[in-house]
């Protein structure tokens, strides 16, 4: 048999599938490799202190010498924000279009890595020699201008990559769906599609973005006050519409928020932002202004504690404040896990007296998503006629339900792989089948430290926060045997002191006892001691207290 017959096309997910954001998918043909997106999320309730989460590239750092490129779809966070923490470990060039890679280079600068990176500019006529693997491109509609899906043609076959898309028949910037091309790559035969499934529970088509302009124009039209607007910075679109209806209402707008302010730079610059002179204001002149003639543009959509919307409805933001009458706009869905930190923003709001327009886009208006519902799905689907299906980008629920949706429409339910980060397909003579599994998880960013947080400090930092530490201080005389000083209770976010006297008392006592009698025993090893003092004072606490703090005994010996 020869080589070129022993060799197999494999397709994975370093992150996208099974949850939202962190996307990132992989390519391999033989020894070429082509990496999609390279995106990161954001931390859930449970990873205490964590900043970011990105995909373990453990396999394609194993494999640097076969990686030709990432290339990118879009300039969202959740496909670009893990490209500084990966080109560190994996300097390869990085293919994107004009809007996304103004986007990356904002953030390699901010990284000190700009002039280390191989930056490559692509657009929908684009065609790459990736090794064995041809990369092409197909305009998307999505919430950020110079959207892109992926064409990848290999020797085994070709895979299409949607990244995030919906078919939107009136975009904001007249950037239509390249219907045709799609088509066209479909009448060619596509091996392997994988799809955008983030709304594949919603029946029928989602809206246009157009439609939120004439909401937007309304609401600005009949508040009498202030306008504050909050929505993904990298909302591209959204930002033109409020700047278009301030600019219809004779409003002046100021930008807040760090992100934001740089993406509106950056938009602007490049020429995606069209903004009237004398149009932008400094959050500084607010409140010289006439209250019916500012907009406030700002971060904050979803709830984030350190967000400018959150701070303002906090009253703790340096330089705007909510007043009574303002209206506040929530041009945004909750992202889900952060439905909670939405509804105490937007309670907050409501306290400080303002009008507050907020919830899905079908009740408010204000709102309609960037990702296609079942009809699009569907109608992709119908345009890429693919023999095998891969459902990415969302929730299992999602991933499952796009998976019925591809059945509907006349796929084979056995050529639909469901999978989860780290497995593979493997395609070899035309025939597909699930293959071994890839290392592959969660890398966890807190600070400067890169991955030195796992489960263990995760655990640890939970127990911290449920029910305290207790410090335990002695020290001992190591030619006698006994205990010169201490024990000394050191008690944080276990019990008050002051009022638990008593308790802290007896627990001293059994930390005495305890040690006397290992001690008379001859038990001197560190370790022992150790383990007896916790396990004793352990059951003791939890007898009095139903509580398990961390207890961390300090022994000294002279």
């Amino acid at each position: 048999m020869s080589k070129k017959n022993m060799d197999k096309l494999s397709v994975f997910a370093l992150g996208g599938v099974g949850e939202i954001g962190k996307n990132m998918y992989v390519v391999q043909y033989a020894n070429d490799i082509v990496v999609v997106d390279a995106g990161l999320k954001f931390p859930e309730e449970d990873m205490l202190g964590i900043d970011i989460v990105i995909p373990d590239i453990s396999y394609l750092v194993e494999n640097r010498d076969k990686v030709r490129g990432i290339v990118l779809t879009h300039g969202h966070e959740d496909h670009i924000g893990g490209l500084p923490y990966v080109l560190k470990q994996l300097n390869v060039p990085v293919y994107g279009t004009k809007l996304t890679l103004g986007l990356v280079e904002a953030k390699l600068k901010e990284a000190n890595m700009l002039g280390d990176t191989k930056r490559m500019l692509i657009n929908a006529d684009s065609e790459l020699k990736l090794g064995t693997i041809r990369a092409s491109f197909f305009k998307t509609n999505h919430s950020i201008p110079d959207s892109v899906g992926v064409c990848l043609d290999t020797p085994e076959g070709t895979v299409v990559h949607t990244g995030d898309f919906k078919f939107d028949q009136t975009p904001v910037n007249d950037q239509y769906a390249d219907l045709h091309r799609m088509a066209e790559i479909g009448r060619k035969g596509v091996l392997m599609l994988l799809s955008d499934s983030t709304n594949a529970e919603r029946p029928g088509f989602t809206g246009s973005e157009r439609s939120v302009g004439a909401e937007l124009e309304e609401v600005f039209r009949k508040a009498r006050q202030r306008v504050v607007v909050a929505t993904f910075a990298s909302n591209i679109h959204r930002i033109q519409q409020v700047i278009d209806a301030a600019e219809t209402t004779r409003r002046k707008v100021t930008v807040i928020g760090r992100s934001m302010v740089n993406v509106v730079t950056i938009a602007s610059e490049l020429g995606y932002l069209r903004i009237p002179e004398g149009m932008l204001i400094e959050p500084e002149e607010v409140n010289r202004m006439a209250a019916d003639r500012v907009v406030i543009l700002s971060t904050g959509s979803q709830g984030e504690p350190m967000s400018a919307l959150t701070r303002m409805a906090r009253s703790t933001h340096r330089k705007v404040d909510i007043l009574p009458g303002d209206t506040v706009i929530i041009a945004a869905t909750p992202i889900p896990g952060n439905e909670k930190f939405v509804g105490r923003t937007v309670d907050e709001l409501f306290r400080l007296g303002a009008n507050v327009i907020y919830g899905p886009g079908s009740v408010s208006g204000v709102h309609v998503s960037g990702h296609g519902s079942q009809e699009e799905l569907k109608l992709m689907l119908n345009l890429m006629k693919p023999k095998y299906f891969v459902p990415i980008h969302g929730e299992y629920r999602m991933l499952r339900q796009h998976g019925l949706l591809a059945e509907s429409v006349g796929v084979n339910k056995e050529d639909i792989f469901i999978v989860d980060i780290g497995d593979t397909v493997e395609v070899q003579g035309g025939i597909a089948r699930k293959g071994s599994k890839v290392q592959s998880g969660n890398v966890l960013i807190d600070g400067l430290g890169i991955g030195d947080v796992g489960n263990i400090v995760l655990r640890d930092r939970k127990l911290l926060s449920q029910d305290g530490i207790l410090v335990v201080v002695v020290t001992l005389s190591k030619e006698q045997g006994t205990i010169l000083s201490g024990p000394d209770i050191i008690s944080r976010g276990f019990v008050y002191v002051r009022e638990s006297e008593g308790l802290l008392d007896e627990a001293n006592r059994i930390v005495t006892s305890t040690l006397n009698k290992l001690m008379n025993e001859n038990v001197n090893e560190w370790a022992s001691l150790k383990t007896h003092v916790k396990d004793a004072l352990g059951r003791f606490l939890y007898e009095q207290t139903r509580r398990r703090p961390m207890i961390l005994p300090i022994i000294m010996e002279v």
